[in-house]
């Protein structure tokens, strides 16, 4: 088999991979584009190993050893990952991108902090603001 056809399918599975991050708005489907990029890298990875294996007269693999080293990170990266958007699903109700953007801590013009003053209950935050 000639090496154009491992990566032409590997092109295209890394852009199809690539528009999935960009495109995509829930958590759960980013990483599974980014799971299909790296299995597109490993399938070039294996490829030309093989093809250069063939050239060489030492065989030693280095390709396929760095796809084992891919795999075992792709694995890592999706437990954590998974961990992350299941725990920021259950504090916040949604895996949407768009919608956690704004996770870092806002405060009003007048410097007080706006997302105490939205945990606290609506007649507490009335109370607050008649007394300041």
């Amino acid at each position: 088999m000639h090496l154009a056809y491992p990566a032409v399918l590997s092109a295209l599975l890394f852009c199809t991979g690539l528009y999935g991050v960009l495109a995509r708005r829930n958590a759960i489907l980013v990483l599974m584009s980014v799971e299909l990029m790296l299995n597109a890298v490993n399938l070039n990875l294996v490829a030309f190993d093989v093809w250069l294996s063939r050239t060489a007269e030492e065989t030693l693999h280095s390709g396929q050893a760095l796809t084992l080293f891919t795999i075992a990170i792709a694995a890592a990266e999706i437990g954590i990952g998974l961990a992350i958007v299941l725990a920021v699903h259950r504090n916040r109700g949604t895996a949407d991108i768009d919608k956690l953007r704004d996770t870092a801590e806002r405060h009003g013009p007048d410097g007080t902090d706006h997302d105490a003053l939205t945990a606290e209950q609506p007649g507490e935050a009335q109370k607050s603001e008649a007394t300041a």
